[in-house]
Formats: structure tokens, C-alpha cells, sequence
């Protein structure tokens, strides 16, 4: 009996409680009599290398092993293995909490140590021949291990994290590149140890933080043992509710504070790689305290993922940003940007970017790249449509009614270098995923925004890009220039120039002329094919074309009849009626030299024109003003008519006393009256009666300038009054065609006129005037400037160009007027003497007096007439009085009548001039007649 127990122990010292040597294949005691059914507890220690460094690792291979059994995938029944990693010498070591493996392997697995000390215990409650293990062992140097290593590990010491001390798989990474962090679970590529707690802290210098893992190989708690009939492969999973024992668990952070990615575990290729937030995540792998000795862990990379950009905006919550013009202004930028998401993000996950300008404002977004791909890392399945979805909302909130577009995952096409412009100063855009994500959105974009003043000086024309209504009831002044949203130089339809048409519109209850003036043109020459520009609007080229739609005045009825139809450009443009600016007036028209343009009516047009092939190229961005110009309404209701039409005679009073009861007088006005002149007729312009308030001629002034002149051909105020008594006689050379030679105007036929304009004080007591005119014909002369006298007396009466020369005026210059005006209340003859004096010739005299007493016995003057024919003007009392009484005496009754009539109304207008007018104050200059 004492022999079999010493033959017993024996045999357990050859088996059990041993230092193993290297490469030593070792393998569980034999069953005998001795030790059936009877507790058992083996130790092996592998023998230490003498004198050599630390970096060996040992290489333990089981080839058999088969010791008790795992109960709930926590606890070994009646026997189990520990491995112990490690020593109190050794850097690192899980001596104190080693954990138990138990359960059966079918094939060897490999166990790689950590340190170059290891010791296995095996202990089996009830001994038997259902008991069993066998390994063998290498010593290698740890850098020959390339799965653990990889290549040149000499150049990354700290591959593999720096180790936290007294912890057996802590480990810190810092500034993490690819290939340069390599995250493993502690003995791999081995089976990993039981009962561990390791804590990874990862780091990259720059946000995202990117975990590599998409197809590696992935095996924690994949099997609870060999037998695929009794214990299924698990399938990569993810959630606490499905990793009970061992798992993985990612933090979007520094520590288990942050929130919590996923938890993961399973055995097969990871499908996807997971992207935090920042620069950190925190990963904690847990095994349980027992398990199989079969699963082998894992190993992935960490870098930093390049879709991070700073956008110059403030971010509100978790995924939320406001991204202000203020704030771009301030960053220096002419544009912002934003990306996709491209990190990970839970479930129903909302992420919004509102852009928001300054009042007055456009948004602008285009998208340089995107991509719609399906959903690759979803948290969630999805099977329905639009997953995850990126809405444009015209609005600074999301808005259904004001949706410009929605991407989806499903069914969208993406939209690449497309223009989206808002209608305001905000753009919202929303992303929202029902599935969430671990490595970014499906919908893969690069988002640029941009902001644009789209400040406007009139009202917008609907449906057009840059179209305006400047409206006199709105505001009667103001400036003026090219749209200040570049944007609409690079958004007309292909083929088509960029027009901008510019309206001004009045009424004549309030102003009934419009004036633009043209401050600068800047247009730029063609970058491709320049163009000369010689002939303004058949060129392709830039130009300002400036129309009436609702041309009045002779020339214009003449050519276009009487319509209430506005005029189209190219109807103003093959007519030739308007005004043309284009590169080439650049140098003629600036701020000392602008150009001027006065409607003869209510309406106005300037449309700008803008060649297509290098509008973008040209002007986008670009913030000087293709054209500047100002704008005023002038000519109210206290001026009258404004165009007032060719005639024998007529006259201008201010203020027009009938408009008075209707409208309230500005501070300051301007009257603007064209006097429209036949050819071949000489004007006589004469003040009835003229007042001004004061000296000053801010209190008002009178310009009158003669057709095609830029400077004033007179101008009168209190101060120089007295120019006023003695106006001399506009003769048909200084008004005619010759004169109009403005390159800019485009008029075939330009109605001659003389231009009379009123700037002063709008108080009708401060300025008041008459200003009449006659149209002066001339007698017949010869080459040498002698009378016809032929003409003179040959039988009828001399009628030049249709008209009845039936009265001739006093004076050298052999002017007549028809009969309407003799003796119509106003003098119509002026009498002027030639400076050269002129010397009339015996025949001349007798055909002159003689062709005065044909035409005056004609008319019923002659037998009445007392004085000397040659020295009456046409309303003198011998002419004018006896010729009434001369006359029947039928007309006597009507004529008492409307006596009677002005009289009164005469009276009634006294009264209402006193009613309304001040009493002039000793400052006031006068002229009156």
C-alpha cells in the first residue's frame, strides 16, 4: 500500500507542480486508482530565461483541454484552468484576479502571453478520465509577433498604448494616426484572458477620432463552447440586453461619463468602422470571471477621420449650429462651410445649420460634392423610404409651406454646384436620421453658404431676378446703382442675357416727370471676345438702354400714334427712341460729367443688359457698381402741363392756382416745362410778371435752356431780376437740328424744344411768375437778305409754310404773326432794332406798307385804323378798338356778358390770392408788367 501511494506521487510530481522547460509538451496525469475520483490541482511554471530581456513572451499552445464545465457563462463547475500573466517583477500582470476557464476545445488554441513570466494552475474537483488537458510552449521576442506589433515596431514603442501602472491592460494612446495606436485586447492575437477590465483611452490631435474595425476580424464571447449544435456562433451584435458576459463598450468621450456609442460583441468581420465626436473616445473591454477558452478578441486602428471643419458660427447642443453673416464677417471668409455629418449619432437623431444674415440680405447654398449613398452603419435597421433625409426650408425655421428642397437616402439625386437662394435674410436646413449612425451620414455633402445684399431701391418685380418698380408715391429721390446681389449674373436661364429693368413710375396728381441721371458706367470688356461696342444696342454688348414706355410729345405721336401700351425695349430700340450706355461711355460719363435724362412723361425705363457668356466671370462677386445713378420726381401739380405742344403762342404761369385745392405743397420743388418749337419759326419769350420771395436764388430760380444745350442759356433769380425786362428773340438758327448731336441719344426724330425749369421754394407766396411766348415768322427775303418784293405783291397774301403772315411787327427785323393773335390781349410783337441797323429801300418800304394794308383790310382792321401802320404793334388801343367798333354790333350783348364774367372771376381769384399769399416782405424783388 505504501508502495502504490509513493508510485502515486511519484507520478503526480512528474505531471504536476512543475517548472515546465521551453518547448516541453506536457500533459494531464494519468487516471489511476490513486487519483479517480479524487481532487486534483496541477501548477506549472515556465522556466525564466537567464540573463535575457524582457521582451520574450511565451507562445502556449493547447492542444487538448478539457477541464469542468461553464455554468451561465459565469461559473466553472467541478474543475477549471486559471493563466497567470505575469509576476510582482513583470510591468504588467493579472495575478491578483487571473479569472477561470473551463468547459472543452475540439480545436488547439493558442494562448500569447503579455510578459515573459507565466503560470498555469489546473483544478478538477472529481478527477476522471472526462478530465483532461495537454500543451506545449515557445519562448519568442515580442516584436517577432507581427499580428500584435505590425511592422517596424522598433519606430512605435507605444503602438500599443502606454500602460497605466499597476493595471494589467489599461493603456493610454495619444495623438493617434493611422497605424500608429493599435487597440487590442490583451494576449492577442491569442485567446484573451478571463475576468479582465481594461480600459482604453484614445486620443488624436484633431477631431474625429476614427475607430477602424470595418472588416476585422471580431471575436469576443462569439462562442460559450466548440460545439456548434449546442452552442450557436453569435453574430456580431450590439446592446447591453445582448452581451451578458464579454463585451466591448465605446464612450463618445474621455471616460464612462460620456455618452455611450455601443456596446458590442460576437464573433465574425466588424461591419463598419465607428467615428466619435472629438478627438477622444474611451473603449472598456469586460470578460466574465469564467468562460470557454475559445474566443480571441480584437484588434483595430485609430486615426482621425478628415471631415471635420470649424464652421465660423456657434454651435447650440449636440449637433445644432447658428451660422450668422456677422460671424463669417468676422472670420475674414467670403464663404462658410459645413459637412455632413460624418460621426456617429444616435437614432432620430435631428441636426440643424440655420444661416442667418444681416436685414436685407439673400442666403445662397450650393453643394461643391455630393453623394447619396444607402445606409451602411445603420444603429437601427430601416426598411421603409427616406432613412435619413436633408431638408432646405426658405425660412428661419422649419416650415413645410416653405420647403425648397428635400434629399432622401432612398430615391434623391443629388444636386452638385446648384445654386439654392433664399427669399429672406435665413435659410434653415435640417438633417434627420430615423436610423442613426456609427460612422456618418449616407447623405455624404460639402456644403458652402454664402450671404448677398439684396437690398433694393424699389419694389420687386415677382417671377423676375433683379426687376424693380420705383415709385414716385414711395419716395421721390434716392440713388440708384447695378443690383447689388451679384448672384443674378450667374442665374439666367442658359442662352439668355441677364436683364434688369427698372421702372419709374408717377402720377401726374403728384409728380408728372421722372429725371435719372447717370453718375458712372463700369462695364467691363468681354474676357473671350471683345467687343468694340461701336453701334450701342446691335453689339453684344454690355450696356444701360434708358426708354419712355409712354412716349408724348410731337416726335413721339408722330411715330408711334397715340397708345396706352407700354412701349417694349425692342420696339424703343428698332424706333430709335431712348438713350444707350455701354463700355465706351465709361470715360464720357462720370460724377463731374453725368449724364441726364428727363421724361416727357409719368413713366420711365432703365433696363440693364448684361451678355451671358461672361456675366459670372465678370461681375459675381465683384463689388464695384456696373452703373450709378440717382433718381428724382419732379414737376407736381403747382407746375402745370409739363410738355406743353408746338403753337402760335402760349404761356407758362406758377403757380398752376387749380391744383392748389388737391394737393399740399412741398418744402422744395422743381418744375420741368419743355416748350416745343416748329422749325423755321423764331420764339419770343417775354415775362408778363415775375416774383421772387427774397434775393437769395435758393428762394427760386428760372433756367431756360435752348434745345441740345447743357448749359443754361439764362437763368434768373432775385438778384438779377432786371435780366428779365428785355429778353431777345430766340432766332430759328440758335433752336435748330444742328445743335442735337448727343451720341447717346438714339432719337431719329427729336422734337425740338426749349426747356424752362423752376427750382425754389414750394410756398406759392414765396415765387410767382407768367412767362408767355409767340412763334415769329418772316417776311420773304432774298439770298442778300432784301425783301421779296415780288411775293410782297403779287395778289393774295403771303403765306409761309401754311401759315397767314398777316401782321407785321414793328421794328427792323421784318417778323409778322397770323391774325389770331392780333389783338388777343397779349402783345405778340416785340419791338426790337437790329444791332447793324438796317436801312429799308424806297421799293422795300412801299411793298412792306403795302402787303400790311392788303392783309389788315382783309382782316377788318384797315378802314378803322387811325395811326401809322409801320409804328403799331398788335395791341395797340387805335388798332384794337376801332376794329370792335368796326364791327357789327351783334356781338355787343355776348361780349357785356362774358365781361361781366371775368370780372367776377377775376374778383374771386384776387380774393383767393390773398387768402393764400403772405405779405411780401421788404426783401422780395418784383417785376411785373
Amino acid at each position: 500500500m505504501i508502495g502504490k501511494l509513493q508510485k502515486w506521487e511519484d507520478s503526480k510530481r512528474d505531471h504536476c507542480n512543475k517548472t515546465v522547460e521551453i518547448y516541453e509538451d506536457v500533459s494531464s496525469p494519468p487516471v489511476t486508482p490513486e487519483n479517480f475520483g479524487r481532487p486534483l490541482t496541477c501548477t506549472y511554471r515556465f522556466r525564466a530565461f537567464r540573463g535575457s530581456p524582457k521582451d520574450w513572451i511565451l507562445r502556449i499552445r493547447f492542444k487538448k483541454f478539457k477541464v469542468g464545465t461553464l455554468i451561465n457563462g459565469t461559473t466553472c463547475h467541478k474543475g477549471y484552468m486559471q493563466i497567470v500573466d505575469g509576476n510582482a517583477k513583470t510591468d504588467v500582470s493579472n495575478r491578483k484576479e487571473p479569472g477561470l476557464f473551463c468547459g472543452e476545445i475540439e480545436q488547439p488554441q493558442t494562448f500569447i502571453s503579455e510578459t515573459n513570466f507565466v503560470k498555469i494552475v489546473f483544478h478538477a474537483d472529481n478527477f476522471t478520465d472526462q478530465t483532461y488537458f495537454s500543451f506545449d510552449s515557445r519562448a519568442e521576442q515580442q516584436f517577432e509577433v507581427y499580428l500584435r506589433y505590425g511592422q517596424h515596431p522598433e519606430l512605435y514603442p507605444n503602438r500599443r498604448g502606454e500602460v497605466v501602472a499597476g493595471s494589467y491592460c489599461e493603456r493610454v494612446f495619444r495623438d493617434c494616426r493611422l497605424q500608429t495606436c493599435y487597440v487590442q485586447s490583451a494576449a492577442y492575437p491569442g485567446v484573451y484572458p478571463r475576468n479582465l477590465h481594461c480600459r482604453y483611452h484614445l486620443n488624436t490631435r484633431l477631431p474625429y477620432i476614427k475607430l477602424y474595425i470595418e472588416n476585422e476580424e471580431f471575436n469576443i464571447d462569439g462562442q460559450r463552447c466548440e460545439n456548434i449544435m449546442t452552442c450557436p456562433m453569435r453574430p456580431i451584435t450590439s446592446g447591453s440586453e445582448n452581451c451578458p458576459y464579454d463585451y466591448i463598450r465605446i464612450y463618445d468621450g474621455k471616460d464612462e461619463s460620456a455618452s455611450v456609442i455601443g456596446t458590442f460583441c460576437g464573433m465574425g468581420k466588424f461591419p463598419y468602422s465607428i467615428v466619435g465626436t472629438s478627438q477622444d473616445l474611451f473603449v472598456e473591454f469586460v470578460s466574465s470571471p469564467a468562460g470557454p477558452l475559445l474566443n480571441t478578441g480584437f484588434h483595430f486602428n485609430v486615426g482621425n477621420w478628415p471631415g471635420h471643419v470649424e464652421a465660423p458660427g456657434s454651435k447650440i447642443g449636440n449637433c445644432d449650429w447658428l451660422l450668422t453673416a456677422d460671424s463669417l464677417k468676422k472670420s475674414g471668409d467670403t464663404e462658410g462651410i459645413f459637412l455632413s455629418v460624418a460621426h456617429w449619432y444616435p437614432p432620430h437623431t435631428s441636426c440643424t445649420y440655420l444661416m442667418q444674415g444681416f436685414p436685407g440680405q439673400v442666403v445662397r447654398l450650393y453643394f461643391p460634392s455630393f453623394r447619396i449613398n444607402r445606409i451602411e452603419s445603420p444603429i437601427v435597421p430601416w426598411t421603409g423610404d427616406c432613412g435619413e433625409s436633408l431638408t432646405l426650408y426658405d425660412a428661419a425655421r422649419p416650415d413645410d409651406a416653405k420647403i425648397i428642397k428635400t434629399f432622401c437616402d432612398t430615391f434623391s439625386r443629388p444636386m452638385e454646384k446648384h445654386d439654392f437662394v433664399s427669399t429672406g435674410n435665413a435659410m434653415f436646413v435640417r438633417f434627420e436620421s430615423k436610423t442613426g449612425s456609427y460612422s456618418g451620414s449616407s447623405l455624404y455633402y460639402w456644403a458652402h453658404y454664402d450671404f448677398f445684399n439684396n437690398t433694393r431701391f424699389g419694389e420687386p418685380v415677382s417671377g423676375t431676378a433683379c426687376d424693380e418698380v420705383i415709385a414716385s408715391w414711395k419716395q421721390r429721390a434716392g440713388r440708384l446703382r447695378s443690383p447689388l446681389n451679384t448672384l443674378v449674373y450667374k442665374q439666367a436661364p442658359p442662352g439668355e442675357d441677364v436683364h434688369c429693368l427698372y421702372r419709374f413710375v408717377t402720377d401726374k396728381r403728384i409728380f408728372a416727370r421722372v429725371i435719372v441721371t447717370i453718375l458712372s458706367v463700369n462695364f467691363k470688356e468681354h474676357p473671350y471676345t471683345p467687343v468694340s461696342c461701336q453701334n450701342c444696342y446691335e453689339d453684344r454688348a454690355d450696356k444701360l438702354i434708358i426708354w419712355e414706355p409712354f412716349p408724348t410729345g410731337r416726335a413721339a405721336n408722330l411715330s408711334l400714334g397715340m397708345t396706352t401700351t407700354p412701349l417694349p425695349l425692342h420696339l424703343a430700340v428698332q424706333r430709335s427712341i431712348g438713350s444707350c450706355l455701354c463700355a465706351k461711355h465709361a470715360n464720357t460719363v462720370t460724377r463731374s460729367r453725368p449724364y441726364r435724362v428727363v421724361s416727357s412723361g409719368e413713366s420711365l425705363n432703365l433696363q440693364l443688359i448684361v451678355d451671358n457668356a461672361h456675366a459670372a466671370a465678370s461681375y459675381f462677386k465683384n463689388p464695384s457698381p456696373l452703373f450709378e445713378a440717382r433718381y428724382e420726381f419732379v414737376h407736381g401739380p403747382l407746375c402745370g402741363p409739363a410738355v406743353l405742344a408746338a403753337a402760335s403762342d402760349g404761356e407758362i404761369v406758377y403757380p398752376h392756382l387749380e391744383a392748389l385745392g388737391y394737393t399740399e405743397p412741398p418744402k422744395r420743388i422743381q418744375c420741368i416745362w419743355d416748350l416745343e418749337i416748329e422749325e423755321k419759326r423764331d420764339i419770343w419769350l417775354h415775362f408778363d410778371s415775375i416774383k421772387f420771395a427774397s434775393r437769395h436764388c435758393d428762394d427760386g430760380n428760372i433756367q431756360i435752356y435752348l434745345p441740345g444745350r447743357i448749359e443754361p442759356y439764362l437763368s434768373v433769380c432775385g438778384e438779377n431780376v432786371s435780366l428779365a425786362r428785355e429778353l431777345p428773340i430766340l432766332s430759328a438758327g440758335e433752336l435748330g437740328f444742328e445743335s442735337l448731336d448727343d451720341p447717346l441719344v438714339m432719337e431719329k426724330e427729336k422734337t425740338r424744344s426749349i426747356r424752362i425749369v423752376f427750382i425754389g421754394s414750394a410756398s406759392p407766396a414765396r415765387a410767382a411768375f407768367k412767362i408767355a411766348w409767340t412763334g415769329l415768322y418772316h417776311l420773304p427775303k432774298n439770298s442778300d437778305g432784301t425783301l421779296m418784293t415780288s411775293r410782297l405783291t403779287d395778289s393774295g397774301s403771303y403765306a409761309p409754310d401754311g401759315h397767314n403772315c398777316d401782321f407785321i411787327c414793328p421794328g427792323e427785323e421784318a417778323l409778322c404773326i397770323p391774325a389770331k393773335l392780333i389783338c388777343n390781349g397779349v402783345v405778340n410783337c416785340p419791338n426790337v432794332t437790329s444791332g447793324e441797323r438796317r436801312y429799308w429801300t424806297a421799293e422795300e418800304k412801299r411793298a412792306r406798307e403795302a402787303y400790311s394794308e392788303d392783309s389788315l383790310r382783309r382782316l377788318g382792321y384797315l378802314d378803322a385804323l387811325t395811326g401809322e401802320l409801320g409804328k403799331l404793334h398788335d395791341e395797340a388801343p387805335e388798332l384794337c378798338t376801332g376794329a370792335h367798333m368796326a364791327g357789327s354790333g351783334d356781338w355787343m350783348a355776348p361780349a357785356l356778358g362774358a365781361a361781366l364774367a371775368i370780372a367776377i372771376s377775376v374778383c374771386a381769384l384776387g380774393a383767393a390770392w390773398r387768402l393764400c399769399c403772405r405779405k411780401r416782405s421788404p426783401d422780395e424783388e418784383s417785376l411785373d408788367y
